[in-house]
């Protein structure tokens, strides 16, 4: 994920539309009567700003498409790690200046703490198309089905050798140490919100966490905020495996990368979903109930799956880049993390701060 923290309008990745001679949108079909109530007061607005985790190059197809069909609407689109997200929007809110209309998040506990706080309901009437896990109060969406992944170098580590459990690369990693040494990569879980929120749903879903943490990092582990930083290593041979990967970043280079593997767990496999609210002091309000139904729509999810290459959280997406999909492929190893109040037990100050203790003295980081 970008580190970036500056405003990029992303109108400018689009050509301009002449907005006098566009096509006047309409609500869809199946969408409430009076939905052209909230596009009309949109193209009033005039923009949505939009704070995100998702890297601009892979929002863009996304942002494309959403200014072609709401062509009086400027997408201000910033691209940011969920930490900075976090920090920052809670600094915007306290001070009543100007912040995001949409937050749209990778960290689901710290974005589910932001919504409960900052967000307004909105009922989507895209709602019913999500699986119920994924839907908080009419208020939190998630938006994509992302498996969480190992990723290795493939020149360096032999086919038989790839783990495919967490058991299996504890142990790859414990039977080798000075091979290993300095050479697996993770998240920095206080650096990164992401990272955190991974380190805890592995400990909910793993009996042997301690051990297997421990076996992980007795050859000594490198850790990193950014996922990009992660696949380059990796891609480089300066590290030899990576876990708690994001699977859409990890294949998207992996089309492109001869040198980069993808493993997916069978013991179990986490599966992420960025959720995204609108925030109640939001200025585009309806702009930004316009960017959350298109993201949830069929066509805004298949843009999302077949060109930003992100798993879609819906089932009825050409191809197999789904939730179907991804269950015919790793079925009952799949392990949601649902968008519900279990997000938030970890973030309570003393088991935050027992759970980091306790994962520094079994890494040492």
């Amino acid at each position: 994920m970008s580190k970036k923290l500056n405003l990029l309008v992303v109108s400018m990745l689009t050509l301009p539309i002449n907005s006098a001679f566009a096509v006047p949108v309409s609500a869809p079909a199946n969408y409430p009567a009076d939905y052209q109530k909230i596009i009309d007061a949109a193209n009033k607005e005039g923009k949505v700003v939009i704070y995100s985790t998702t890297d601009t190059a892979a929002a863009a197809p996304i942002i494309k498409e959403f200014e072609m069909l709401y062509p009086d609407i400027t997408v201000e689109y910033n691209d940011m790690n969920s930490t900075e997200i976090y920090n920052r929007y809670i600094s915007e809110q306290a001070s009543f200046s100007g912040s995001g209309d949409i937050i749209w998040n990778s960290s689901m506990d710290t974005g589910l703490k932001l919504a409960i706080d900052y967000a307004q309901p909105y009922h989507s009437p895209e709602a019913n198309n999500l699986p119920n896990w994924a839907v908080w109060k009419d208020t939190v969406y998630g938006t994509t089905y992302e498996p969480l992944v190992f990723i290795y170098n493939k020149r360096l580590i032999k086919p038989e050798e790839t783990p495919t459990s967490h058991a299996a690369l504890a142990t790859l990693i414990k039977s080798q140490t000075n091979r290993f040494k300095n050479k697996v990569t993770t998240y920095d879980i206080e650096k990164s919100a992401l990272g955190f929120m991974l380190a805890v749903e592995d400990m909910k879903n793993d009996a042997n966490y301690i051990e297997h943490l421990k076996d992980i990092a007795s050859a000594g582990m490198v850790v990193q905020s950014s996922t990009g930083t992660m696949l380059e290593r990796v891609s480089s041979g300066e590290n030899l495996i990576g876990y708690n990967i994001l699977d859409p970043y990890a294949k998207t280079r992996a089309e492109k990368d001869l040198s980069l593997g993808i493993a997916y767990p069978t013991d179990y496999t986490l599966v992420l979903s960025r959720v995204i609210f609108i925030s109640k002091q939001a200025k585009n309000v309806n702009a930004a109930k316009l960017w959350l139904d298109f993201l949830l729509s069929q066509k805004g999810q298949d843009i999302l799956a077949n060109q930003a290459n992100i798993t879609s959280i819906r089932d009825d997406i050409n191809g197999d880049n789904d939730i179907a999909g991804t269950t015919k492929m790793l079925g009952n190893a799949l392990k949601p993390i649902p968008v519900d109040e279990t997000l938030l037990e970890y973030l309570q100050q003393n088991k935050r701060l027992d759970f980091l203790k306790q994962w520094r003295s079994l890494t040492g980081k």
